[in-house]
């Protein structure tokens, strides 16, 4: 059990955000109290030429200026990052860079769980009230509650055409830590167990994979896809879909020799969604290990448990929980409760109100008070119907849809939020540092929306035997077709259609056509291995994909920052 993650270090970390959110909360407070200028952004950008003249400042006092006279540069995000960095901690650059980065860990963990405390549910509460079957919600409901945070990223990403390319490089670097570093790691981790994975899964996922990457390889060289074409990427899914149903249910009555080679064929294609019952397994295995790691550490998990210690953790967690507890509907059994529902269903339409009016930018007093209005009168209005028709003791039993649909919108809306202040960092870290925020989409975007398949598929193969084994590889190539697919193929649809019938130039970037040639490398170097060594996982297939990744990376290190950089539009 020495891979688990205790319990009482899980603690740990959650607490260590919530402290950085609150002493961040505390900073930009005051520097907003005290400031003349007003760090909220709208929803605007820069021109690039200024941007690039800004760039090219070498002080600090300089940039503060150019930033204090134009338009910002980063158009998502609510806050001025650019201008927090360089007019308030210019003379501190070390602190800024701190803060940053803390800011940048608690946007993760907002992302993160958002999308596993309130978007998965609402998801799967979905899917068992549609009747959906187990293949189709996997492929469907349930993979989109997995790939949330980079749907939303890539979404967010083409919101501007400035930021469109760092979209491209988050899916394909996400999609190259998974089908690299986690099936090697996966690989590597179960080199002395000799387990085999189903030939026939592996070939379709991973052949579909290589077809998704050819489509986009043409995209890149024609230099401009139209909503047509979007529309097509976008439908492939529904094309994978409709295969794997069918390859399942083929299987199951050919290779029907033995009932756990047919359970097998069935849990591999519902590797998609490594929800509901394997997470249940697995904060089984968390609690068992967290035991035993008690027994060790027994001073530290004492302390997590004593009253002063959750009394305390509970309340440095409200400023990352409330919000979105007072405005996200929640009706499972467990975390059921009138008051907080109502709140929901008062405060619900006023975020949505609040959010409208920023997307749009430049809007008037009375049309803002007039959405407010509106969206304040709606609230009132439902805050009345769940007070006299909710009970206390029980989520409702009617109308349950409409409560599912509420929570799905609201935890969408938060996934879109801090999606949409993650990119604006991330933009506002690129200008800061010098590097491309392509490159950083590539690396730390991709790599912190990738950590928790990471982490997930690990402990599902270690723990699951054969048939976990047999998800977390499947997952590794079906969670990118989908992301590509339904998050890039969606960011797409979205911009080709503003622009109908205009088509949608894709940004000249030589390092995609790298990233893509190295994901392609990577998945020959998995066909050849698994065929040719009878489809086991092991040292000789995780080293080679580590190493083709890795060699990725430094490579684009060294031409970001070194003699070896290629022309890039950015």
């Amino acid at each position: 059990m020495d891979t688990v993650v205790p319990l009482s270090n899980r603690a740990g970390y959650v607490l260590f955000l919530n402290v950085s959110f609150v002493l961040l909360a505390c900073v930009f407070g005051i520097i907003n109290f005290h400031s003349k200028e007003l760090l909220v952004l709208g929803h605007r950008g820069g021109n690039q030429q200024d941007c690039h003249d800004f760039v090219k400042l070498e002080d600090y006092r300089a940039k503060c200026l150019h930033l204090q006279s134009n338009n910002p540069c980063v158009s998502q995000g609510f806050f001025d990052y650019l201008y927090l960095f360089y007019c308030k901690f210019g003379r501190f650059p070390l602190l800024g860079h701190v803060l940053l980065f803390l800011w940048l860990l608690v946007l993760f963990y907002l992302m993160a769980d958002t999308a596993s405390e309130y978007f998965c549910p609402s998801l799967e509460n979905l899917s068992k009230l549609l009747k959906l079957s187990p293949m189709i919600a996997g492929v469907t409901l349930l993979s989109l509650g997995n790939g949330a945070s980079d749907v939303f990223a890539s979404l967010v990403s083409f919101n501007s055409s400035d930021t469109s390319d760092l979209g491209f490089n988050t899916v394909l670097g996400g999609a190259s830590f998974v089908s690299c570093v986690v099936v090697g790691v996966v690989s590597i981790s179960l080199r002395h167990r000799r387990i085999q994975v189903n030939k026939s899964a592996f070939i379709r996922d991973a052949c579909f994979l290589l077809l998704v990457l050819l489509c986009l390889l043409t995209i890149f060289i024609s230099g401009e896809i139209n909503v047509l074409g979007a529309i097509c990427l976008c439908s492939m899914y529904i094309v994978y879909a409709v295969f794997v149903y069918i390859s399942s249910t083929r299987w199951k009555g050919v290779c029907g020799d033995t009932e756990r080679e047919s359970d097998l064929s069935y849990n591999s294609d519902l590797s998609v969604p490594i929800l509901s019952g394997i997470e249940k397994g697995i904060s089984e295995i968390v609690e068992e290990g967290s035991r035993e790691d008690c027994q060790e550490t027994n001073k530290n998990c004492c302390c997590m448990r004593s009253p002063i210690c959750l009394v305390l953790l509970s309340i440095l967690k409200m400023p990352l929980y409330l919000p979105r507890r007072l405005t996200i509907p929640v009706v499972c059994e467990e975390r059921w409760s009138k008051p907080f529902a109502i709140s929901s269903a008062v405060l619900a339409p006023l975020l949505l109100s609040a959010l409208w009016i920023f997307c749009e930018g430049d809007t008037t007093t009375n049309t803002s008070l007039t959405v407010y209005g509106i969206g304040l009168l709606i609230g009132i209005i439902l805050g009345i119907a769940v007070f006299f028709t909710a009970e206390k003791s029980s989520p409702p039993k009617k109308c349950l849809f409409l409560w599912l649909a509420g929570g799905f919108v609201m935890s969408v809306t938060w996934s879109y939020i801090s999606a949409q202040e993650l990119v604006a960092l991330l933009v506002s870290l690129g200008y800061i540092s010098g590097i491309s925020p392509s490159m950083l989409g590539l690396t730390v975007l991709a790599w912190g929306n990738s950590i928790s398949d990471l982490m997930t598929n690990l402990t599902v193969a270690l723990y699951g035997g054969p048939e976990g084994a047999q998800i977390a590889i499947s997952g590794c190539y079906a969670g990118p077709i989908f992301n590509t697919l339904i998050g890039l193929g969606l960011s797409l649809v979205s911009s080709t259609w503003s622009q109908y019938p205009s088509s949608v130039v894709i940004p000249s970037d030589p390092y995609l056509l790298e990233t893509l040639a190295f994901l392609v490398g990577g998945l020959a170097w998995a066909l050849v291995v698994l065929t040719t060594r009878d489809m086991r996982l092991d040292g000789v297939l995780g080293g080679g994909l580590l190493v083709i990744y890795f060699t990725s990376v430094f490579l684009r290190l060294i031409q970001t920052l070194g003699p070896l950089q290629l022309p890039s539009s950015w």
